[in-house]
């Protein structure tokens, strides 16, 4: 039967899962050193600051520019599933915080008008994005590869999307334990769970493009009178994806744009 013949291997799934969880858990935590200082909207935040009274912390690096005028859509999908969760990490001893280097005035604009509660502050001024791999100099861009997902690779832009967990000790030592990029952020769409049930998930944004070595590209546009979040172009290879990027994201129309390497 081709059910039971899917459910062996989706059983296997499920405990490889949970292996990689407990193996993840034992990776070696790296004693943050710096001084990290955040705004928010009631003023400076550190790092620390950002437990709320937790020991755990999840940060999301939510792709949103200094001179962007609103959040990554791809990132702005991933937070539409945050809200609800909160109050379950809370009650785990789990803080959470989404990272953004624009402005807090754009951020909290942004916020308002998507309807989010979650704490959400900026790093512009600070090392903090480029430390984790999630935002790239002109510079480093200019060499032609960054550091990103743990490897050199060619990256379209200055902000890249990622998820970093921080634990604090009672002496109020802070250490990162873990980081994940690109689809490794994936998990914590919910919506993409379901989708996987059914047999024509044919709208799931990057549907096309899960597999290695393809790209999708996502760009939020203005037509007259009206905004809209496009996908350009789905499963294509990353190095058209980004000659594509490059060749129009000049375009007045284009209020953003980002490409994801899978």
């Amino acid at each position: 039967m081709a059910r039971k013949k899917l459910l062996a291997r989706e059983k296997q799934l499920t405990r490889e899962r949970d292996a990689i969880a407990a193996e993840r858990r034992q990776l070696p935590w790296v004693k943050v050193e710096k001084n990290y200082v955040f705004d928010s909207p009631s003023g400076k935040k550190t790092l620390a600051d950002l437990f709320d009274g937790k020991s755990q912390l999840i940060v999301y690096h939510l792709m949103f520019g200094p001179e962007w005028k609103e959040a990554c859509p791809s990132c702005s999908f991933n937070m539409d599933h945050t809200d609800g969760a909160l109050v379950h990490l809370a009650q785990r001893d789990v803080s959470f915080a989404a990272v953004s280097r624009a402005p807090i005035s754009k951020i909290e604009a942004f916020k308002e008008r998507l309807g989010w509660k979650f704490n959400w502050v900026s790093s512009y001024g600070s090392d903090f994005n480029y430390d984790y791999h999630v935002s790239f100099t002109s510079e480093q861009l200019a060499k032609g590869k960054v550091e990103y997902n743990f490897e050199l690779m060619q990256f379209p832009g200055a902000e890249a999307p990622g998820i970093s967990a921080f634990y604090k000790d009672n002496d109020g030592n802070v250490f990162h334990t873990y980081s994940a990029y690109a689809r490794g952020t994936e998990s914590t769409m919910n919506a993409y769970n379901y989708l996987d049930y059914v047999p024509k998930a044919a709208m799931k944004m990057a549907c096309a493009s899960r597999c290695p070595g393809s790209a999708i590209m996502i760009a939020t546009t203005r037509p007259p009178g009206r905004r809209k979040h496009s996908v350009l172009a789905c499963g294509r290879p990353f190095s058209a994806l980004k000659r594509a990027f490059l060749k129009h994201a000049m375009n007045e129309r284009w209020m953003s744009a980002c490409v994801f390497a899978f």
